[in-house]
């Protein structure tokens, strides 16, 4: 009995060493040169929560609120914790396609489109990559999309997103 309490008990401390982000720029599912520049780019334009990016394909700083006083236009698809930041940008997809959202810290990403929420079509995150920390694929229709985040522990985060690869 002792022996299968050991065993359970060190499975389930182990649990989330089997669930942790690769580690490294390079551990991405896909190439990331160029979110990785745009986000690493000195002086990135600053966007209050709610502003408008000008065009695509874009890098901006990200202005939040607390959680509390965010203002989201459509609430979070996951639960947020209290004591988090949140805020959202909206873009204008000038085309169809699959576009890349990528972030420089932990957070939330929502993608709407025409008052909908989308489904990711990829998702990658990693540990221990200076400038980007996850990036999620969304197939967007041409027009206005809003890009909401929240969950964020700092009250700025780095966005870039990236229109499809002719």
């Amino acid at each position: 009995m002792r022996l299968v309490l050991l065993v359970a008990s060190t499975l389930i401390v182990a649990t989330p060493a089997f669930a942790a982000d690769p580690v490294g720029c390079d551990k991405f599912k896909w190439p990331m040169d160029k979110e990785l520049a745009a986000l690493t780019a000195p002086s990135l334009p600053r966007l209050v929560s709610g502003a408008e990016a000008s065009a695509l394909p874009t890098a901006v700083t990200v202005a939040l609120r607390p959680i509390a006083d965010a203002a989201l236009p459509k609430p979070p698809e996951r639960p947020q914790k209290p004591g988090t930041h949140a805020g959202f940008v909206r873009a204008n997809a000038g085309s169809a396609g699959l576009y890349t959202v990528t972030i420089s810290g932990y957070a939330w990403i929502d993608a709407i489109q025409n008052d909908a929420y989308l489904k990711p079509k990829g998702f990658s995150g990693v540990t221990g990559c200076d400038g980007a920390r996850k990036s999620v694929r969304f197939d967007l229709a041409a027009g206005p999309v809003m890009i909401q985040l929240s969950g964020v522990a700092n009250d700025t985060i780095n966005v870039a997103l990236t229109p499809p690869t002719p």
